[in-house]
């Protein structure tokens, strides 16, 4: 590990309050609490940690969770220091009677919700944040379910009537900022069950279909020539690079080659 690092920032997400990327070599931190939920993953090494007057290990599989309110610290177990990305929950994300199951057993060892987690995160970092809310949903449901002890899921909606209706709240103007959690409390679903019931229907999540139909529009404007950053700002991109990336992802080119091209092939 080269040297420390530690960025962090406040996402536009509700119901997160922080976003921490530390890599650290020799730093031990000292006992402190947090008013929110602190999530983590480790990336590389390991950390040791006291948590309410008890030890663990913050392990690179599964994902540790750590209840507000709780006294703990950290250390690096090895030389060779850790690297962890963690996202601090408002302390609502989550019951408050699952604090001491969190206190009990805070790493859970669930490669799925790993894999979820590094998702929230990447969206986040991209500022994708109908993906994170999406993500956002998932992981704290799948906290929620393995500190619970694992219940039998309650039965769920109907899975067509509820992604269709979905699809028509996105339809009905794409290029708007959206919160999945309105379009669920419309529905009168919540948010997971949105998600899977869209996924299940249609082949893709909430947020992967917005994209390409904000797409869509975004073509059409630049073949008419639109300049790109205003095209970005009409279909509901955050700015220029934010629909590059995207257009980069779908079509393998940039929304500027893109329209060059169909100038040229004009008649």
């Amino acid at each position: 590990m080269a040297e420390d690092v530690v960025r962090a920032w406040r996402p536009g997400v509700p119901g997160i309050a922080e976003v921490l990327h530390a890599a650290w070599r020799e730093h031990s931190y000292p006992a402190h609490t947090h008013d929110t939920w602190t999530v983590l993953i480790v990336d590389d090494g390991l950390i040791g940690y006291g948590l309410d007057g008890r030890e663990h290990a913050a392990q690179h599989t599964g994902v540790t969770v750590l209840p507000p309110g709780v006294v703990h610290d950290g250390r690096s177990v090895s030389a060779a220091g850790f690297r962890k990305r963690v996202v601090y929950l408002e302390e609502a994300a989550l019951d408050g009677g699952l604090v001491g199951r969190a206190v009990d057993a805070p790493l859970v060892p669930d490669e799925g919700l790993r894999r979820r987690f590094t998702g929230l995160d990447r969206a986040l970092t991209l500022r994708e944040d109908v993906a994170a809310e999406t993500l956002f949903a998932l992981v704290t449901e799948g906290l929620a379910w393995h500190l619970t002890g694992r219940p039998t899921p309650a039965r769920e909606p109907s899975t067509t009537t509820t992604a269709r209706y979905a699809r028509d709240l996105l339809d009905t103007d794409p290029t708007q900022p959206v919160r999945l959690a309105d379009v669920a409390a419309e529905i009168g679903v919540t948010v997971p069950h949105l998600v899977r019931a869209f996924t299940r229907e249609f082949g893709l999540p909430p947020h992967r279909y917005l994209v390409g139909r904000r797409l869509d529009l975004a073509r059409r404007r630049l073949l008419a020539g639109e300049p790109a950053p205003d095209v970005a700002a009409t279909t509901g991109f955050h700015d220029q690079a934010h629909l590059t990336r995207h257009f980069r992802r779908l079509l393998r080119t940039t929304p500027g080659r893109y329209q060059r091209g169909g100038r040229a092939g004009r008649p």
